[in-house]
């Protein structure tokens, strides 16, 4: 079930009357079998799955709590947790990786690959499990006795299979204190979710239609083209990720919930280091508090540092996708981590330059665009034929012709271009403190209303739909 189907704009608005309607005891009851419910539409073998996990992190911070004080058994629990859920991440999302590397380096076929579906949203839950565990185990927070309420927190469905990856700290407290209905609450929740679905459907899908037909015919466009594909792969996968995660938001928002953010304009970052702050949020403070914290972090000398920061972009590479090219792409940020603090260019600066920051996004954007090159291409050697396209290509005498005679055509063009346009004024405006949301809601109300309406209509007439107005998936359900 997508944000961006029929179903659930008949789903949610079901799960929020009867939800309101409950009483506290039976909140949360209900909310869980919605989640479950939401989940299975996928797979309901994985559901049962997914409740495995959520059994296993239960039962080891409970452990872990009743054991306080004895380390030996508080670290064997934790490392049993993560044995068997990293285990079955490994199963189902690695396993063939490393079967077909074994294959190519050894020279041999052991034909050992297993055949199996990827649950939808494993790294996601598995890793806000795994998360809960270590901050039990570091008592940042009390082990959850109520099941419930935990395996609320684990599947709570706005956020289960493409994040944001959520903190125990956060979300936790607010399941076990649900909030009554708020008319606050439900109009900033349908503002988030109707934007969200404004940068999937306008601009997200609409760039998908050049990007996957130049990725896969890419010998037969010209330079300018696989440029503009290269570019618009970068603004499809931000407003694809960005788009799920804000109507994850609003979805939470309307329920009594605030979800973290999980993005803050990254394509405005004046370096690869204020990228990574910037983008999917919840995965890069989950590496850097679960992972790069514990290596050492930078305590331990310049060189352990480097180390720790190729290590974690290599590891979230491999989060990624079970492929060397995401691996490849994880290592293309992690150097460009390092260069920068060798350079010192990460560190902020008191005064502003407007042309040197300018100079500073551009380069950043570049860099971005050609990693997201390999992110997007089917395996490393597709990533850098595209790369020698662009300069082996014949040029184009024609980019409006070019795009003419592309699936994409004409008629797309402007569409993609004002909504592009309205994402960075929103951005920046943003970027600059400036909170839209709040300016709108101090609008009058039949204004506002109107703006509404129009935001909507233009939705409606402007997004981009398969055959029979079937919705599209999001890019990170795959991870």
């Amino acid at each position: 079930m997508l944000f961006n189907s029929l179903e659930y704009l008949i789903f949610l608005p079901i799960v929020v009357i009867i939800y309101n309607l409950l009483g506290k005891k039976f909140k949360n009851i209900f909310l869980l079998l919605a989640s479950l419910s939401f989940y299975s539409f996928w797979n309901v073998k994985y559901t049962f799955l997914m409740l495995f996990s959520i059994f296993i992190t239960y039962i080891t911070g409970i452990y872990i709590e009743k054991n306080r004080g004895h380390i030996k058994k508080m670290k064997l629990a934790v490392f049993f947790c993560f044995f068997i859920n990293l285990g079955i991440l490994f199963v189902f999302k690695y396993f063939n990786f490393f079967a077909d590397l074994l294959n190519n380096f050894s020279g041999k076929n052991f034909n050992i690959a297993i055949d199996v579906l990827l649950p939808v949203g494993i790294s996601f839950y598995t890793f806000q499990a795994l998360g809960y565990t270590i901050d039990v185990y570091r008592k940042d927070i009390r082990a959850e006795e109520n099941f419930i309420d935990y395996a609320l927190f684990v599947s709570f469905f706005p956020q289960l299979v493409a994040g944001p990856i959520e903190r125990s700290v956060n979300l936790l407290p607010q399941i076990k204190n649900p909030k009554k209905f708020s008319y606050d609450n439900l109009v900033r929740g349908l503002i988030l979710f109707f934007y969200g679905m404004f940068l999937k459907l306008i601009i997200a899908d609409r760039a998908a239609i050049l990007v996957n037909e130049v990725f896969g015919n890419y010998k037969n466009f010209s330079r300018e083209i696989l440029i503009i594909s290269g570019i618009l792969f970068t603004l499809q996968i931000y407003c694809d990720f960005y788009s799920y995660s804000i109507m994850a938001k609003g979805s939470a928002k309307i329920l009594g919930i605030d979800l973290m953010d999980n993005f803050k304009e990254p394509l405005l970052s004046k370096s690869i280091t204020e990228f990574w702050r910037r983008w999917h949020i919840s995965l890069s403070t989950w590496f850097k508090d679960y992972l790069y914290i514990p290596l050492g972090g930078n305590r331990k000398g310049k060189l352990r540092k480097y180390f720790n920061l190729i290590l974690v972009f290599l590891v979230s590479g491999l989060w990624h996708g079970a492929d060397l090219s995401f691996v490849l792409w994880g290592l293309i940020h992690g150097i460009f981590n390092v260069l920068e603090n060798i350079f010192g260019i990460n560190k902020k600066s008191r005064r502003k330059n407007i042309l040197l920051d300018s100079f500073r996004r551009i380069l950043t954007f570049i860099i971005v665009v050609f990693a997201f090159i390999y992110f997007r291409a089917e395996n490393i050697h597709h990533g850098n034929e595209y790369l020698l396209a662009i300069i082996n290509n014949p040029r184009s005498l024609n980019i409006m012709e070019d795009l003419s005679k592309t699936s994409f055509g004409i008629s797309n063009i402007y569409p993609l271009i004002i909504g592009i346009i309205i994402l960075f004024v929103f951005d920046i405006l943003k970027y600059n403190k400036i909170n839209l949301v709040e300016k709108v809601l101090k609008i009058i109300l039949p204004i506002r209303w109107l703006i509404y309406l129009a935001f909507i209509f233009a939705i409606i007439i402007f997004g981009v739909y398969g055959p029979d107005f079937s919705e599209s998936a999001f890019i990170y359900f795959q991870f």
